[in-house]
């Protein structure tokens, strides 16, 4: 079987002499040539919404490849397409940069002026890896290899506003519906969604805090597996480890989860610290959730003005969930909409908490009565959100706004993502 080889070169004598080497190759079939790193991650997108088989094996960055940094292109190909092997050419052989390479996720590096051994020896090795972790995710059947997956935040106005139950049943809604999902505890010092799934689990996000080259191996034991087949990812038991979650942390780790599920629901609790802020930053959706009180609706505009002042996100790109919603308070979504000056979700979260408290203080929020108004609420809001995968035939049928909202969502974000 050939071996297909992407090459990534900006230079053109550079693309010349590298394709004329490349064809040298036993088994190689080196493709058209990319020139900049824009090209290089949309290419690689549009052959992996067709299939990780469409994937080149190895692809060749040369170092003054550009806008993106080499090293900066090398990570993000590395963790949006793990199937891929990537080689970077360079003039510096020296340990620093290989070390720096080998960190961002490259599978070997080889010197400027190119020599024959040197290039096929690195080609054929970085080949047999890309061909051993397509084997491997062809057993793996919820591996996503999509061009990347749906990054949804939930923040809360305060504390105590449903922000962890939100950011669950959102979870599972998505993952009930087919879409392999991870959910993650971002509430660094607090979070409770173990609590909320009764789980124990020694792994948490401060284990990949460290680590540089975050790779599917490395992953999949920092995640754990629940009983409805979310994969979670948990806030740290000793609070103050939350600290060693850098914001640039954060973002890797995101990034990682976004490659392998097709949607990652995160919760970031009512405290925003440098990690949460770039997880918000980041997001395909930022939901930002208030109950129908005063306080609570301060709050949320409070938050949206300091995330506009710090840029992390503009006030008309956050969407406000209203919790706790009743016809009797004289708060209304409307007026929510109003003071925040952002969009309002269309779905409202009833006030009946007396659906919850039993699956709550058991910890089996997962368990939640279907014929619940509160689950049904946040299951119509997933899909709205454009987090469920409709029913295979229900594309031609419209049956709703909520659906068609849903649709819009998916439309609008595979056209923000390509």
């Amino acid at each position: 079987m050939p071996t297909r080889i992407l090459p990534a070169v900006g230079d053109a004598d550079a693309v010349r002499s590298l394709t004329t080497l490349l064809s040298q190759l036993p088994d190689a079939e080196p493709v058209t040539a990319v020139t900049d790193s824009t090209q290089l991650v949309d290419t690689l997108a549009r052959l992996s919404a067709e299939s990780v088989d469409e994937l080149p094996e190895v692809v060749i960055v040369h170092e003054r490849i550009g806008p993106v940094p080499a090293l900066e292109l090398v990570r993000e190909v590395a963790l949006r397409f793990p199937a891929v092997g990537v080689i970077l050419v360079t003039t510096d052989a020296g340990p620093g940069l290989f070390s720096a390479a080998m960190d961002a996720g490259a599978r070997g590096l080889v010197t400027l002026p190119l020599g024959y051994e040197d290039l096929a020896l690195r080609v054929q090795a970085v080949a047999q890896w890309s061909v051993g972790v397509r084997r491997h995710l062809g057993h793996g059947g919820d591996v996503f290899t999509g061009v990347g997956g749906t990054v949804v935040t939930v923040s809360g106005a305060k504390g105590g506003v449903g922000t962890t139950l939100l950011a669950v049943q959102l979870a599972l809604a998505a993952q009930a519906s087919g879409r392999p999902t991870a959910l993650v505890d971002m509430d660094l010092q607090t979070g409770d969604i173990a609590s909320f799934l009764d789980v124990q689990f020694r792994r948490s996000v401060v284990d990949l805090a460290a680590i540089t080259d975050i790779s599917p191996r490395i992953l999949a034991e920092a995640v754990f597996r629940h009983d409805t087949g979310v994969a979670l990812l948990l806030a740290p038991g000793e609070g103050e480890r939350g600290e060693e979650v850098t914001d640039r942390a954060a973002r890797q780790i995101v990034g990682a989860l976004r490659s392998r599920y097709e949607v990652v629901v995160v919760d970031c609790g009512a405290q925003l610290g440098g990690a949460g802020a770039a997880v918000v930053e980041m997001a395909d959706r930022a939901l930002l959730v208030t109950t129908p009180d005063v306080v609570a609706v301060r709050g949320a505009k409070r938050a949206v003005r300091m995330w506009d002042r710090l840029q992390i996100r503009k006030a008309e790109e956050t969407t406000v969930v209203v919790n706790r919603h009743s016809r009797a308070t004289e708060i209304q979504p409307g007026l929510v909409q109003k003071i925040t000056g952002t969009p309002v979700a269309a779905t409202v979260i009833p006030a009946h908490f007396k659906e919850l408290q039993s699956a709550v203080d058991a910890g089996r929020v997962h368990a939640l009565d279907g014929r619940s108004t509160v689950r049904q609420a946040m299951w119509t809001l997933a899909g709205e959100l454009g987090l469920v995968r409709a029913p295979e035939g229900s594309q031609h049928r419209k049956s709703g706004r909520a659906g068609r909202g849903g649709e819009r969502a998916a439309a609008g974000f595979r056209r923000r993502r390509e």
